[in-house]
């Protein structure tokens, strides 16, 4: 036997979520859900290479001390990185958003200034753990750009659902807003290592070989390490 009741609730309910689905609801949601992913993996792949700086700016210093400055702007350049709360609230409040990717910025032109003093210490590059930690960053960079341009595909889609009709009425009513992203300064900023010159850009050149004695031994000898 049928209760009118329970049929009205039934026949609300249906009405409701036919009437959410085709406003966009069930997409803001959806979108919301992938943006959440994509930026919790711009974080992790952003630590990574946080984690990294610590052994790199060591195992330089053991070869190049003297490089003070350089290896100061990279320390300073991860606590400045650490000291932002990397939480997933940042993709709701644009001016922390935008600190924070400039800050990763910084790290990124201050790790690029580290490896391009490197090239002057020959034998810090046959180093194998430098090697390592060069190839571990290389790959962490690529890790980042693709995890950054899953973000801004995901935001994207999100950003033009919140404001699409009719859409857009939906996610006035719930609250949703658009979300920070990339842009292209700052991609710039980020992925092109900024041109340095440290005056003294190259190793000194070996010096020539004194001319033999006549009558002497007629081959030069190098100094050592050339």
């Amino acid at each position: 036997m049928f209760k009118w009741p329970d049929v009205f609730k039934w026949v609300s309910a249906t009405f409701v979520a036919l009437t959410l689905s085709g406003c966009g609801y069930n997409t803001l949601q959806s979108t919301d859900e992938d943006i959440k992913a994509t930026w919790a993996e711009v974080l992790n792949q952003y630590q990574r290479r946080a984690d990294l700086v610590p052994n790199l700016v060591n195992v330089v210093k053991g070869y190049a001390a003297h490089e003070k400055e350089v290896l100061i702007s990279v320390t300073e350049a991860r606590a400045r990185v650490g000291a932002i709360q990397a939480t997933p609230a940042l993709i709701n409040d644009e001016a922390a958003f935008q600190k924070f990717i400039a800050a990763q910025g910084e790290l990124t032109g201050a790790i690029s200034r580290l490896l391009l003093v490197a090239e002057n210490y020959p034998q810090l590059k046959a180093d194998g753990l430098f090697r390592d930690l060069q190839a571990q960053l290389e790959g962490t960079e690529n890790r980042i750009t693709v995890a950054r341009n899953r973000y801004i595909a995901a935001v994207k889609t999100y950003n033009v659902t919140v404001r699409s009709f009719p859409s857009n009425l939906t996610a006035m009513v719930f609250g949703y807003k658009t979300k920070p992203s990339f842009t292209v300064e700052n991609e710039q900023a980020i992925a092109v290592p900024p041109k340095v010159d440290f005056g003294t850009s190259a190793p000194a050149p070996a010096p020539a070989p004194a001319a033999p004695a006549s009558g002497g031994d007629a081959s030069g000898s190098l100094s050592p390490g050339y």
